[in-house]
């Protein structure tokens, strides 16, 4: 584990004050990184994840950001170079999903929010950190993941075809930007999680999606949030220092 300050990874979350995004910040506070956590309303639940952080040795900055606002999300990094001296590690989390249902009844307005949220921050927020990151740049390399989803290659027909369209363009920006940032020292990967028991199914209108799908998991349950985090941990990690460009599939065999 890493104890010295000086030395340690400083690693930003995005949406990380519930669900798999505060399961991969506890995770990554006891493998020893200092942490930046974003949230948009959830203050209590985001104190809560930071005192659990701050509990296993982790110097945890708190940052509250709609990533709906471009202007926002792009104050995320430099807040944390300001607060850290460095930025080592980037999740980004933080997504919506719109609403359950047929595509014909998929405003546009949600779905510019639900692009906004899930592709347009993520790409402000990782050019601000591969910049800071690049050996190129002056910067000593790092790491970025992207939380996909294993809706992005079925596509969510009768779900939320909208939002597998957004995290497919996060997909793409881990091919491509793993191609051009690995000469200077930058790992980009994604992990692509099936149907998880988070609350991100409430806010899409059916809280009882992940055990109305299991029966067609083929194992047989939805995942749980440390099964997706353990996956976030390896990418960031050195055991991963040759991984870039990949997709770790953490959907239950679908």
């Amino acid at each position: 584990m890493v104890t010295d300050a000086t030395t340690r990874p400083v690693t930003i979350i995005t949406g990380a004050s519930r669900g798999i995004g505060a399961e991969i910040a506890r995770r990554l506070a006891r493998v020893g990184h200092d942490l930046v956590i974003t949230y948009r309303d959830r203050v209590a639940d985001a104190e809560s994840v930071k005192a659990e952080c701050e509990a296993s040795g982790s110097r945890v900055l708190l940052i509250a950001v709609d990533m709906s606002d471009l202007d926002a999300a792009a104050a995320v990094v430099p807040a944390a170079i300001a607060e850290f001296g460095t930025v080592t590690g980037l999740v980004n989390n933080a997504g919506i999903t719109g609403r359950i249902g047929p595509f014909l009844d998929a405003p546009l307005e949600e779905t510019e929010l639900v692009f906004r949220v899930n592709v347009l921050a993520p790409i402000v927020v990782t050019q601000a950190a591969i910049a800071h990151m690049s050996t190129e740049r002056g910067g000593n390399g790092g790491s970025v993941v992207n939380i996909s989803s294993g809706a992005a290659t079925s596509g969510s027909p009768n779900t939320y075809i909208t939002y597998a369209m957004s995290k497919a363009a996060l997909n793409a920006l881990t091919t491509g930007a793993s191609k051009e940032f690995g000469p200077v020292g930058v790992r980009v990967n994604t992990v692509s999680p099936g149907t998880t028991r988070t609350e991100i199914h409430a806010a899409a209108g059916r809280p009882n999606a992940p055990d109305e799908r299991a029966p067609g998991i083929p194992m047989r349950r939805p995942g749980e949030v440390h099964e997706i985090a353990g996956a976030v941990v390896y990418l960031l990690s050195d055991d991963a220092s040759y991984t870039s460009g990949a997709d770790i599939r953490v959907a239950g065999g679908n």
